[in-house]
């Protein structure tokens, strides 16, 4: 009976639902439930859940931390040919529907291109997971989080990375994991695990660590000033933290893992690969047997060895297309022998020693119209960057899914085909470009004026002009040096060195290097950006080619970078020495002042009218805070004056014994209308136009007659009263006119408003 009801059940589910749900259906026997793991991590519960969504990926899970919710999902597919490289693809996607917002744009309610942040937080989890697939590897791999759930509180990137080290680690697909990933703030001097959005804000603090807890192997920091020893302790705290993640992730693995695909090897490529490697045995020690000082000679001897190579495999009967497979196997060899040089003779492919920074050049003021600009030079890196100074009203506005929030200083970093020496078109920016800009405009941001002080709005660019190392700390000094140039009152020059690694991990040696370039960015390496002032460490960014950092190893690193960067602080300061006292003469002035809350709307005017007047006739840009802060922005500083004075005059308070001058606007039987300020009217009572008595208003006063005028009473409905008589030289107060006027239409017999 039991068996016909499912088979009934399962029936018409086919039969409403064409698509495969049978399998979900709760009386199926062979269902495997969804499973939940779960620890307390960091003040609340971290949640695994496998077996319900996205099944038909290699990996998936989702991953719980508070109430945000991220889908993490692994697929693999086939190997793409003719390619030297890994095409692992990871997105990080934002739904707006997860903090039940709707985009803000009028005409594009659906998400589209992803925003800056996703990106960065792309980049964040690529970066920490790429390491740890197999050397070699080509099939195409994507990783997607998608938030579905978040609580405005906690970041989803966490979760994300989290998840995505689990969904790889139980997923078929070859990966050396797992890992994990932490928060680091600080509060009240205590380190601070997974903090809230508020809780890093306040802290000044912002640390992403990324690894085992022996192993660094990805690390992001935006920080306000920090010394290296309490950059290394937050590190050191944070590694700690992360066992428990890596045995909730095991534990998963356990439970619903999958065999990890064997990676399939091609005979005959390996036996090209094998006679590749022992042409090139013989070329040991003569590649860089003499310093290559430039870059283009280090591309010019690798050329003329990959040429003998193909000469060579001709030579033996191996055709051209399947010659060329064998390129990955001098990439190989030249990275050996970069490391090897390192590591055995302590000497690098330009002859430098391994502590030594290339050549440094500085300059500012490079362009003439520019508000700032910079240039900053390090061996064959190049970047001009350059300021622009604009209104408070110029902010950009972030429309993501966590916030709809403001930004006053925004840097752009642009890196063109030809700073490499190739073709390629320009396509606008990419990730790697959104991902450069953020690292130097993170690390401007700690030194950079707050808005009382400084209320512009503040844009950099930096144009890559030649890359060779580093161009991101390179725009960071270029940043520097152009703001400087530009008047901004920073508290303290920043700069930026990146640092590399020369490693052996099976024997277990490591080398720092300073002022990472070109050849030495290769396998066994890393890429450890550290930007500072000469107090301390305001960003860092780093990732690697290794299995992961040992301790000591990254130490030894911040305590290298240091001394680089207060070289490179030094040469910069001899192109400036401290920010320039004025703004360029092409930059716009602004005038900032407070005007009463309530008379906010007095310049708005009706329908924005009263505003848009004052911007239209003066050629200014105005912003009005809701606490009265008034900002005016012009290039022109008799106009910008001439806005200021309207603007306060529309909002001045008259006081009662204030004289004004002004033209009649209206007349009445009982008095006449004087225009005392801009859109302000006060009533001159027949009775308060002359000494003598008046019969007719008009007997006195015309429209447009221009009239000296003082007031004597603001009654308690605002309205002002004006008095010509009074200040006449003659006249001599009276008992009635002590008291309160009351307006309406004069009385024959002494100028009193009838009841």
């Amino acid at each position: 009976m039991e068996r016909s009801l499912v088979g009934f059940i399962d029936l018409i589910t086919v039969r409403l639902f064409p698509f495969d749900v049978t399998r979900y259906s709760l009386l199926d026997p062979m269902l495997q439930h969804p499973k939940e793991f779960s620890i307390d991590w960091a003040g609340k519960k971290l949640t695994i859940g496998v077996g319900q969504l996205a099944q038909q990926a290699n990996g998936s899970c989702t991953v719980r931390f508070g109430d945000t919710v991220v889908l993490c999902t692994a697929t693999m597919g086939d190997v793409r040919e003719g390619i030297d490289f890994f095409p692992l693809q990871v997105d990080y996607e934002e739904r707006m529907y997860a903090s039940g917002r709707i985009k803000g744009s009028r005409f594009i309610k659906r998400e589209g291109r992803p925003t800056d942040e996703a990106i960065l937080s792309g980049r964040l989890i690529d970066r920490a997971i790429r390491p740890l697939f197999p050397d070699g590897m080509r099939n195409e791999v994507a990783v997607v989080a998608t938030v579905f759930s978040h609580d405005q509180e906690n970041d989803a990137d966490i979760p994300g990375l989290i998840g995505a080290s689990c969904a790889l680690a139980m997923s078929d697909i070859p990966w050396n994991g797992p890992i994990a990933a932490i928060r680091v703030g600080k509060r009240d001097g205590e380190w601070v695990a997974m903090p809230t959005y508020a809780q890093t804000d306040a802290g000044g603090f912002d640390l992403v660590v990324a690894g085992t807890p022996d192993k660094t192997i990805m690390v992001e920091a935006g920080v306000n000033i920090v010394s290296e020893a309490d950059m290394l302790e937050a590190m050191e705290f944070g590694l700690k933290q992360l066992g428990p993640v890596i045995d909730l992730i095991n534990r998963v693995r356990e439970a619903v893992g999958k065999q990890k695909i064997e990676r399939k090897t091609d005979p005959a490529l390996e036996a090209i690969h094998a006679k590749a490697r022992a042409f090139l045995e013989t070329k040991r020690g003569v590649l860089f047997a003499e310093p290559l000082r430039t870059k283009a000679d280090r591309k010019a001897a690798v050329k003329r060895l990959k040429t003998e190579l193909n000469e060579h495999l001709g030579e033996i009967g191996i055709a051209m297309e399947d010659a060329r497979k064998a390129e990955a196997i001098l990439d190989e060899f030249v990275d050996g022998e970069v490391t090897k040089m390192i590591l055995d003779e302590g000497r690098r492919a330009d002859g430098r020693a391994l502590d030594e920074i290339r050549e440094l050049g500085t300059a500012v003021a490079v362009m003439p119209r520019t508000h700032g600009s910079g240039l900053f030079e390090r061996g064959s890196t190049q970047v001009l960057s350059s300021v622009t100074l604009g209104s408070p009203g110029m902010e950009q506005t972030l429309d993501t899914m966590e916030f709809q929030m403001t930004k006053r200083y925004f840097h752009h970093y642009n890196f063109p085909s030809y700073s490499v020496g190739e073709t390629k078109p320009n396509r606008g920016p990419g990730r790697r470009e959104i991902g450069h800009g953020a690292l130097a405009e993170r690390a401007l941001m700690p030194v950079l004026p707050n808005r009382d002080q400084f209320p512009y709005t503040i844009r950099v660019v930096s144009e890559v002009l030649g890359s060779n190392g580093s161009s991101s700390m390179g725009a960071t000094c270029g940043s520097t040096l152009a703001l400087m140039d530009a008047g901004v009152p920073l508290s303290a020059p920043v700069a930026g060195i990146a640092m590399g690694l020369a490693s052996d991990e099976k024997n277990g040696r490591y080398q720092v290097i300073t002022d990472l370039q070109d050849l030495e960015d290769g396998a066994g390496g890393a890429d450890f950006k550290i930007a500072g002032t000469k107090d301390g460490i305001t960003a860092i960014q780093m990732d690697t080619k290794t299995s992961g950092l040992p301790w000591d190893v990254v130490k030894q690193t911040l305590a290298q970078a240091k001394d680089a960067r207060l070289k490179i602080l030094d040469a910069m300061a001899q192109a400036i020495p401290a920010t320039r006292p004025d703004l360029s003469p092409y930059a716009p002035r602004i005038v900032s002042f407070r005007i009463n809350p309530d008379r906010i709307r007095d310049v708005i005017g009706p329908g924005g009218k009263m505003i848009n007047e004052i911007i239209a006739t003066h050629k200014v840009e105005i912003d009005i805070e809701d606490d009265g802060l008034v900002m005016v922005t012009s290039v022109n500083q008799e106009s910008m004056q001439k806005a200021v004075e309207w603007i306060k005059q529309l909002t001045r308070e008259v006081k009662v014994g204030e004289v004004f001058e002004g033209p009649v606007v209206r007349i009445m039987d009982f008095g006449a209308f004087v225009q005392i300020l801009p859109k302000v009217d006060g009533l001159v009572h027949i009775s308060e136009m002359a000494l003598n008595r008046v019969e007719k208003v008009e007997d006195v006063v015309k429209i447009g007659d221009m009239v000296k005028v003082v007031v004597y009473e603001i009654d308690g409905q605002g309205r002002i009263n004006l008095s010509m008589k009074r200040l006449d030289p003659n006249y001599v107060p009276s008992e009635r006119d002590n008291k309160p006027l009351r307006r309406g239409a004069p009385r024959r017999d002494g100028g009193r408003p009838r009841r």
